[in-house]
């Protein structure tokens, strides 16, 4: 990991000398955000478990980012981004790659929007995350977003044990092979959409990708709407098309920020579907200090036999400088009572509930650079 980390280093100061000689209209910028804290969790397969735990507020990425200044408000950009483990300094998620949480290359312009090549974000996250329309955004991270007992929905990018994991794609689900298109802002409106290709010689339609977004930002209020397919092709078998849609706003009062989400999926395969419902707040009590907290609403249909779910998380997050943040949160889960609770973030074949209620308590602490 060492020699990952340094090459990353080495790149950075290589591309900062060359930029250097090419001029102050081009950059290449080494950056990152590391997590790590202690988490009890109530119930672990029947168990407590405190643990070591990292990449929950935030991921835990180094990134290379550059932009070159072509004129006339057109840029040449790109971006490589590695996923951690700070606890073992393995790669995240394992069999992803060096740059597996992001890879693309692409061109800006001021007039036109942008057009980006690549392994890169849909609109789940460009509109809905990153429009601050969820609450995990800034109360709970990981722990935050939709998990729950509905592992029948067998989502085929997650092992069996988490197969409802990130169900919603908003926790940084990618699509690869992509082109992705985003319009520049137009009345306060900003539009999207990506097509990822399969690859299959002589089917165009199998295992490819489809996603739109449109934001709308005016002043202190922004709405979002995101719309995601992909179709994931199985060995030996016919390939699974996994549908998401999802709408949200916020509003920004000073102090107080509030937003409102929904979201769902459907599994095309085994007809598997869930749906959700979430609001949160925030409250910027000093500058050095936030509260937080939310509630969320998960229902699956009769093929995850109506299982259901309410999810409550409350944090309290103290800024030591604008770099760096030390935290607590909690987050509890309480499903219908012939369910199993399972909270977003533990992928662990004994993670899941004995029973009906799962609780999350957590001490952290969080930097970029």
């Amino acid at each position: 990991m060492k020699k990952v980390v340094w090459l990353g280093i080495a790149l950075g100061a290589s591309a900062c000398a060359h930029d250097a000689q090419a001029g102050t209209g081009s950059s290449v910028t080494l950056y990152g955000f590391l997590d790590a804290g202690i988490t009890y969790i109530s119930n672990s397969g029947g168990h407590g478990n405190l643990k070591f735990d990292d990449g929950i507020m935030a991921p835990n990425l180094l990134g290379i980012r550059g932009d070159e200044d072509l004129g006339g408000g057109t840029h040449a950009v790109f971006d490589l981004v590695s996923q951690i483990a700070v606890g073992t300094g393995a790669i995240q998620p394992p069999g992803k790659g060096l740059f597996g949480r992001n890879a693309w290359v692409g061109l800006t312009d001021n007039r036109f929007g942008s057009i980006k090549f690549g392994n890169q974000y849909d609109f789940m996250i460009d509109s809905l995350f990153f429009g601050r329309t969820d609450a995990a955004f800034a109360v709970g991270g990981l722990y935050g977003f939709r998990a729950g007992p509905f592992q029948k929905i067998a989502l085929p990018y997650n092992p069996p044990y988490a197969a409802q994991f990130d169900w919603d794609r908003m926790s940084g689900q990618t699509v690869t092979n992509s082109v992705k298109y985003q319009s520049p802002s137009i009345a306060g409106f900003r539009m999207g959409a990506m097509v990822g290709f399969g690859g299959v010689p002589g089917s165009l339609g199998s295992g490819n990708s489809f996603s739109a977004g449109l934001n709308y930002d005016h002043g202190a209020f922004g709405a979002a709407a995101a719309f995601t397919e992909v179709k994931y092709l199985q060995p030996g078998g016919p390939q699974v098309g996994i549908r998401n849609w999802g709408v949200g706003a916020r509003y920004d009062f000073g102090q107080l920020a509030m937003n409102a989400l929904v979201t769902t999926v459907r599994n095309g395969a085994n007809g598997g579907a869930i749906a959700q419902g979430e609001l949160g707040a925030t409250f910027l009590v000093t500058p050095a200090l936030q509260l937080g907290a939310s509630y969320l609403y998960m229902k699956g249909n009769a093929y995850l036999e109506n299982h259901h779910a309410h999810q409550l998380s409350a944090s309290v997050d103290y800024f030591l400088s604008k770099r760096t943040t030390v935290y607590a949160m909690a987050v509890y889960q309480r499903a219908n009572a012939d369910a199993q609770a399972l909270v977003s973030g533990i992928i662990d074949p004994n993670g899941t509930a004995s029973g009906p209620n799962q609780l999350l308590a957590r001490i952290g602490v969080q930097t970029r650079f």
